[in-house]
């Protein structure tokens, strides 16, 4: 590809200096989106499974009046809620990026995410149902997705494009910090205290995000309204194919990371800190492919990578479907898997950036990301209902074998035929 004249042609150190300040933005943001999810065991303890010193010992850290553990179904819908607000959002957040830019955008919303993050620490925590409300308002942290992606693709060349968005989706490492402490500061220091960390960082974020980010020179700016504009990026081959994609990619790594807690604990019958701890290592191995499957989606194109990954997931889904033992082969599995989850969300953005009009690279990505996000609403809801009426979790490691290996197809077929460079009728009237 050759860059055009209002597209960069190296990435220039004012470049980097944007993607690493927005990537740390995600971070955080993403770290605030993933606080209620390590909580999930912690709420939710087992009778049947547990000890009764360690029960007892684990309901002492309930903080609703009522002093009741949450149900399964409860404890997933608490994690999930979040999850489905921070993908819808995207849609306007991302259009609105294209619209004024991320040096507006990214840090509004950080200050924005305060809100809901103080409240729940402070207030919420009391009752199911107050939870459930401010997990709404804190879905907004996830927004800050379809900010980041049109930002730094303005930044950069479009031969380093899959590189450039693959580091910033690395922030999604946030939710590994939280899954690393959010527990162990629950309990150590209050019920406050990790809230009030994650407010602190994000009010210092906003602040230095709203001095150093600048929108990249030569950036258009959409002059249709924004349904219009919402409309005609809905219409464009690219964002349901990416779409479907990122479904499966981002939504299958983001379901195992606000369930896989609770699905540790049922099926292993391993403690909260333990499952939040695997669930942290869990995240950071598809924190670091996401770069890598960016980066080989640039050198091999995107089509191959997306191919190689959504084949290793469906495999490796099968297997985990025999409950594999962790001390054997089971943990291999679930890293491959993990591993192979990262780099197609990675290589999916790659496809974007080859496919689109660099102008309506928000647009898509907030749709695609919506997609991606809701993607990972559904599994653990289902994931629940599931082992609620069977006792396991097989049926669902099936599903997602199956919706692996269908993407695969579809990969090798309509996706192959359509995908193509963003070719001179897609750059309509903005």
């Amino acid at each position: 590809m050759t860059a055009t004249p209002d597209q960069p042609r190296e990435a220039s150190g004012a470049a980097w200096l944007q993607l690493l300040t927005v990537t740390i933005g995600f971070a955080i943001n993403f770290w605030a989106w993933a606080l209620v999810s390590p909580l999930g065991p912690l709420f939710s303890p087992d009778k049947a499974k547990l000890p009764p010193d360690a029960y007892n010992k684990q309901l002492s850290f309930l903080p609703f009046s009522d002093g009741q553990p949450l149900t399964a179904s409860q404890a997933s819908l608490m994690v999930a809620v979040p999850v489905v607000v921070g993908s819808i959002g995207r849609i306007p957040v991302g259009a609105l990026t294209d619209k004024y830019g991320g040096r507006v955008m990214f840090p509004l919303v950080s200050a924005i995410t305060i809100v809901p993050v103080l409240a729940i620490g402070f207030f919420a925590l009391n009752s199911f149902v107050a939870l459930l409300i401010f997990g709404v308002l804190l879905g907004i942290g996830g927004t800050t997705f379809a900010i980041g992606v049109p930002f730094v693709n303005a930044w950069f060349p479009p031969d380093k494009r899959g590189m450039a968005v693959g580091i910033f989706g690395a922030g999604m490492g946030g939710t590994a910090i939280s899954a690393l402490t959010t527990v162990s500061i629950f309990k150590a220091h209050g019920k406050a205290v990790p809230f009030l960390i994650v407010a602190i960082a994000l009010a210092v974020y906003a602040v230095v995000a709203w001095f150093v980010l600048r929108d990249a020179p030569g950036r258009v700016t959409p002059s249709t309204p924004l349904v219009q504009r919402l409309v005609a990026t809905a219409k464009l081959p690219i964002t349901w194919h990416a779409g479907v994609l990122y479904t499966v990619g981002f939504g299958g790594y983001v379901a195992f990371s606000v369930f896989l807690p609770l699905y540790l604990k049922n099926a292993y019958a391993l403690s909260a800190a333990d499952a939040a701890n695997k669930m942290a290592g869990f995240v950071i191995i598809a924190v670091i492919m996401r770069p890598v499957g960016g980066t080989l989606a640039d050198k091999i194109g995107s089509l191959p990578v997306l191919s190689a990954c959504f084949g290793l997931v469906a495999v490796c889904a099968a297997i985990a479907a025999g409950e594999p033992p962790l001390r054997g082969y089971g943990t291999p599995v679930f890293l491959v898997m993990d591993a192979a989850l990262g780099a197609a969300s990675g290589a999916t953005f790659a496809l974007i950036a080859e496919a689109t009009d660099p102008a309506r690279v928000g647009g898509v990505t907030g749709l695609v990301g919506a997609a991606g996000g809701l993607g990972g609403f559904v599994p653990p809801l289902v994931m629940a209902y599931i082992y609620s009426q069977t006792r396991s979790y097989a049926i669902g490691m099936w599903l997602l074998a199956i919706c692996s290996a269908l993407t695969l197809v579809l990969i090798l077929t309509v996706v192959r035929r359509s995908a193509a460079p963003a070719s001179p009728e897609l750059q309509e009237v903005h």
